[in-house]
């Protein structure tokens, strides 16, 4: 299991993960003060003072106050509307439109001033403020450059409170996931009395003199969604954006005003100092010392000087001996695992040695389980590890499919002219096969109930409270536990989930989350996708939510393994409503899986072209709707109808300029509901956010965000066997193929007779066999009707991934087997009835028989077999089938067994396959007049397939061909009440309007 470094009171991780280090996101756009911003500063000078005291002075020199001095009369209110009277009428509107301007106006500056914080909301003044917003930033702009210090240097000595103030509020500058919140906090004013004991120290050592000529530079709180970076910083005051290295070794490591340090060179938060190089130029420096700065920032500059000192001190110690702990001092803004909480709710760290061998989910026991037995098989009885650890891709593929055959059963049933396809699925081999069985055995199908259930729910209380949902960048599920990690800390959350080891976790327990029902509320957070494991943690990672790109490098095969996966669970996961995935230069075959959610582009050209009208239109819609991101889209009365996120994968290396221009795109994508990831060569793609590297032993690191994962991969080879399976289960695919054969024909002369019978369709019973133990004849039972179930063959794995989905131990899984193969005993000849083919897998002995093997068998005798020939067989076939029925498929099952059943397609074949016979039984007795034949065998099907529309149409039929209107009126009253609100379907109305015409004034009446 890959680990994780883990951190030291101080904050210092006490290990140093491999890979390499991320390069600085390089800017989309730099922003340099020229002469035109003087020239729009000044013309933003005299708008604002024409608006905001020329309109006044104007109205009052030519108007004068529009409104009454004195209370109107009701005569007053009786005359006619004059021009005077319009006039100050408009002179009303006026001075009201310019209130709410000079309102916006005040808003702004406060807001533009502080530096912290978005701007206030004035009621029903969008364009106002808009406008206020431009006037005000365009002359703010150079009033910045044009004072002798900045703005942010200004409040360097503001209190300790004020600093905490400012962290908060620049998190989301920050382009990674603040997750030791409290750590800084609790240290930050150790920090702050260690600083000023190094100034006392540097006043008596005159250590002042030695900095006299350095300058720094404050990291400015972020303008819109434009954000300061060390490579905008050395591409203004040096010359070269490429210099940012420079920076970042002066100011490595060294503690910053809010108790923190830099540890990345991407990882800067407004507020902080950084120390320049000689050669710095521009308005916005400070030299140390500088006569026009108060006491207290040259103390705080000191401060940080002395630091430079003992960083550059410490860094000489460490390579004298030996430097291997030259990068122990961790970043502050990671993604961190989630401590795993004790009995009595206090923080553990959660490790691999404190979960050995604990099956604390679903999921986790599904992975385990298949991970430890795949040793025992051998190679022969392995199936595909991806799979097999990847739970919530497995679950989202295994409903996905189901969905499909399902469609294409109905279809078939419905729609195909000639001979029935699709009744029987085609049966998956080689590949397929193993792809399919490793679904079954690794799908958490719980697991991703319950995620789903959980974040509804918190979207649906979040919504009752009146607040927004949190920005996340990612979630955790660890132990069963669920574990949001916010982008900044949002408060407390609504009961039941609670604050996790900080203030940016959000904690939902398993036992909690298992209480959620059912809720309408939209998915809030369609964008989490599975990256990998780490100490038993599964990492779901929200590409929509990622302040920019994110990139992966390694080799191409290797991303294509994880671009494929990201793919497959966006398209098929069970926790997202709407959405839409592009795949850009791969991927083509993958759409089969999702249709209406994957789209293919040939090249990047074509997403420029799509992207770029897409963002402009979101960002428009986001702007006429008040929003300030898609989150805030996603609650309320509209939530089913927008903000669906749209994300972007492309996986091969894009040319510098459509880097360039991809990083344009991505700057604003967040809030827009937009992620991109990108294939990369190497780990220096601009504007990429989060860098990732996955290796060639399937280790997804991504040491920016202090990640060593377990990669979640989709390889080619098991790719190309989910989309065969997919491909053959298309009802569109291959429609003049042959009919599929059931896949076990029973021989059913009377010298065919089985040795075991089991019935299945109704009530289970079984004859030819003694009743095993009590307290093992429920599993036994359960086993044998998944082999029956499956002819073809039961992989070990996934016998026990059925029976005990919650995991289970190879010495119990073979006793059971020793004890199935005890029962079912052998055959004359003395061959097991029980035994295991050519692949490992489990299959019956012919002489074990079922009912539903039977009824397959009889219907396709009587339409493909001998009833085509004779009639009187075909009649004979089709009763004795249609008296098989006694109900639905394992009528008598206990609550809390047969959970498999849900993976299977029996449920909806069985009701078809009934239907079919009591169709084909009916028009046999049509053929010759006895519609009372024809109506009582419908009615027969029809207590197995009550909502198939065919057998009622049918019905309707053979009630007309008795001659009797009266029992079709009744029969179509009977109709009319079972449809409801609904409706009847279209094709039931139009036989009633050609069978009885008055059926509609009868339905009036009724009605």
């Amino acid at each position: 299991m890959a680990r994780r470094s883990t951190s030291s009171s101080t904050g210092r991780p006490t290990g140093n993960p491999s890979g390499p280090r991320n390069r600085t996101p390089q800017p989309v756009r730099v922003r340099r003060r020229t002469f035109g911003d003087f020239v729009k500063a000044f013309l933003a000078f005299v708008a604002l003072l024409v608006l905001v005291v020329g309109v006044p002075g104007a109205l009052a020199v030519t108007v004068g106050w529009p409104l009454p001095h004195s209370a109107p009369s009701m005569e007053w209110l009786s005359q006619p509307i004059g021009v005077e009277t319009f006039l100050s009428a408009l002179t009303a509107v006026v001075w009201l439109a310019w209130a709410q301007f000079t309102a916006c106006v005040l808003v702004e500056v406060k807001a533009a001033v502080s530096g912290v914080g978005l701007p206030s909301r004035v009621p029903g003044a969008g364009p106002s403020q808009l406008l206020a917003r431009q006037l005000v930033a365009a002359l703010l702009l150079v009033g910045a450059t044009a004072a002798s210090l900045t703005p942010g240097l200004s409040q360097l000595g503001h209190s300790l409170e004020g600093n905490q103030k400012g962290t908060v509020a620049a998190a989301q500058a920050t382009p990674g996931i603040l997750a030791q919140q409290q750590e800084q906090a609790k240290s930050t004013a150790a920090a702050l009395a260690e600083q000023a004991s190094h100034v006392a120290a540097q006043a008596e050592h005159g250590s002042t003199a030695t900095h006299g000529a350095t300058k720094y530079y404050r990291i400015q709180p972020p303008e819109g969604r434009h954000h300061d970076s060390l490579w905008e910083i050395a591409q203004r005051h040096l010359g070269d954006g490429r210099r940012y290295k420079e920076i970042y070794e002066l100011n490595k490591d060294r503690i910053q005003p809010d108790g923190s340090r830099l540890s990345e060179a991407s990882l800067i938060r407004p507020g902080w100092i950084m120390e320049m190089p000689g050669d710095a130029h521009g308005g916005e420096l400070v030299e140390n010392p500088d006569a026009h700065v108060s006491p207290e920032v040259r103390q705080q500059i000191g401060d940080y000087a002395k630091t430079g000192d003992h960083a550059q001190h410490q860094q000489q110690h460490q390579e004298q001996g030996g430097g291997q702990h030259a990068d122990q001092d961790g970043a502050t803004a990671q993604i961190t695992v989630p401590s795993r909480r004790a009995a009595g709710g206090t923080a553990t760290p959660a490790t691999h040695a404190q979960e050995s061998g604990a099956n604390s989910s679903g999921q986790s026991s599904n992975q385990s389980s298949g991970h430890s037995s795949g040793h025992s098989f051998g190679h022969s009885f392995g199936l595909p590890e991806a799979l097999l650890g990847a739970p919530l891709l497995a679950a989202g593929l295994l409903a996905a499919l189901g969905r499909r055959r399902r469609q294409a059963l109905w279809q078939s049933a419905l729609g195909a002219v000639g001979g029935r396809r699709g009744m029987e699925p085609p049966t998956p081999t080689g590949d397929a096969q193993d792809v399919q069985d490793a679904l079954l055995v690794g799908a958490d199908p719980e697991g991703v109930r319950l995620l789903d259930r959980s974040l509804r729910a918190l979207a649906a209380a979040l919504t009752v409270e009146s607040r927004s949902l949190p920005v996340v960048y990612a979630a955790w599920l660890s132990h069963g536990d669920l574990h949001l990690q916010l982008a900044q800390p949002a408060g407390k959350p609504p009961a039941p989930w609670q604050l996790g080891q900080d203030q940016t976790f959000w904690t939902l327990s398993r036992t909690d989350a298992e209480q959620y029902e059912d809720t309408d509320a939209a998915a809030p957070y369609p964008g989490l996708v599975s990256l990998g494991t780490m100490d038993d943690s599964r990492l779901l990672l929200n590409l929509e939510a990622v302040p920019g790109i994110v990139s992966l490098s390694g080799r191409e095969a290797d991303r294509a393994a994880v671009f494929a996966s990201v793919a497959a669970e966006l398209a098929t996961n069970g926790w997202s409503d709407r959405m839409t995935i592009t795949l850009v230069g791969f991927g083509a075959d993958l759409t089969p899986l999702a249709p209406n959610r994957l789209r293919h582009l040939d090249d990047v050209e074509a997403l420029f072209e799509t992207m770029a009208a897409e963002t402009r239109q979101r960002r428009g819609a986001l702007g006429a709707a008040g929003h300030d991101s898609v989150l805030t889209g996603r609650t309320g009365p509209v939530q089913h109808t927008r903000w669906a996120p749209h994300l972007v994968l492309l996986a091969t290396q894009p040319s510098a300029e459509d880097a360039r221009r991809l990083a344009e795109l991505a700057a604003d994508a967040a809030r827009l509901g937009i992620g991109y990831m990108v294939g990369s060569e190497n780990d220096d793609l601009p504007g990429a956010a989060w860098a990732m590297e996955v290796t060639p032993d399937g280790r997804l690191l991504a040491p920016l965000l202090g990640l060593e994962l377990q990669a979640q991969l989709l390889p080619a080879v098991q790719q190309r066997a989910v989309v065969e399976l997919f491909v053959e289960a298309d009802p569109e695919h291959d429609p003049e193929g042959p009919t599929n054969a059931p896949p076990f024909l029973v021989d059913i002369s009377e010298q065919g007779r089985p040795a075991v019978y089991a019935r299945l369709v109704g009530p289970y019973e079984i004859i030819g066999l003694d009743t095993p133990d009590g307290d093992r004849s429920a599993l036994l039972h359960e086993a044998l009707a998944l082999l029956l179930l499956h002819r073809e063959g039961v992989h070990p794995r996934v016998l026990s991934s059925a029976l005990w989905p919650r995991g289970v131990t190879e010495d119990v899984r073979d006793a059971l087997l020793d004890r199935l193969r005890g029962w079912l005993g052998t055959d004359p000849d003395g061959s097991a009835r029980l035994r295991t083919d050519g692949t490992g897998r489990l299959v019956l002995a012919k002489t074990v028989v079922s009912d539903l093997d039977v009824l397959r068998s009889l219907y396709y005798e009587a339409t493909q077999g001998k009833g085509v020939e004779s009639r009187a067989v075909r009649g004979r076939l089709l009763t004795d089938a249609l008296v098989l029925v006694r109900g639905p498929l394992l009528a008598d099952r206990a609550e809390g067994r047969y959970r498999w059943l849900t993976h299977e397609i029996i449920d909806a074949q069985l009701p078809l396959l009934v239907a079919d016979i009591g169709l084909a039984l009916s028009a046999f007795h049509l053929e010759k007049d006895r519609a009372e034949k024809a109506i009582e065998a419908l009615g027969a099907a029809l207590r197995t397939a009550p909502a198939d529309e065919r057998l009622w149409n049918e019905l309707l039929r053979a009630t007309h061909a008795t001659g009797d209107p009266d029992r079709v009126r009744a029969l179509a009253a009977d109709l009319i009440a079972r449809s409801g609100a609904r409706g009847l379907p279209p094709r039931t109305e139009a036989l009633l309007d050609e069978l009885l015409p008055t059926w509609r004034d009868g339905a009036a009446a009724t009605g």
